[in-house]
């Protein structure tokens, strides 16, 4: 028996939407992860971008669990000696609502090429509008 490999051909993308009001973030992150990989089509294949586009709104709304909004710390660093800066989740989520879903989902993928080319097909934002009506985004149904 062969292994099936897919060609760039063989790709079918699709476009998703999901609603993050009131879903946990760390779950629903590794969910959309997994979509954009593509691990949930039959034609998967590792070292290729198979997956879909996930456009995920109400990123501001997320919910964490336990105490996590006042002790998770992003850092930032400007290059410079004492350049830098710790932010809390609140703080974070106050100012760039759809930045702490990109980097919760970023940690969860390929840290290559790959990785940086698949991160490019998901679109946060904080809102519940988005651009990409003209796509005909299906919604996706997301435990968490």
């Amino acid at each position: 028996m062969k292994t099936y490999v897919a060609k760039a051909g063989d790709v079918e993308r699709r476009w998703y939407i999901v609603d993050a009001q009131g879903k946990t973030l760390g779950r629903l992150a590794s969910q959309v992860a997994r979509v954009l990989v593509g691990k949930h089509k039959p034609i998967y294949t590792p070292g290729m971008d198979v997956g879909d586009f996930v456009i995920v709104v109400n990123a501001d709304k997320i919910r964490v669990t336990g105490r996590k909004m006042e002790e998770k710390v992003y850092y930032r660093h400007s290059g410079y000696p004492g350049g830098l800066r710790a932010f809390t989740l609140r703080d974070y989520l106050a100012r760039h609502p759809a930045r702490v879903f990109e980097l919760a989902v970023r940690g969860m993928l390929p840290r290559n090429r790959l990785g940086r080319k698949i991160f490019k097909k998901l679109k946060v934002y904080a809102g519940p509008e988005h651009p990409h009506a003209a796509q005909q985004p299906q919604p996706l149904e997301l435990e968490g």
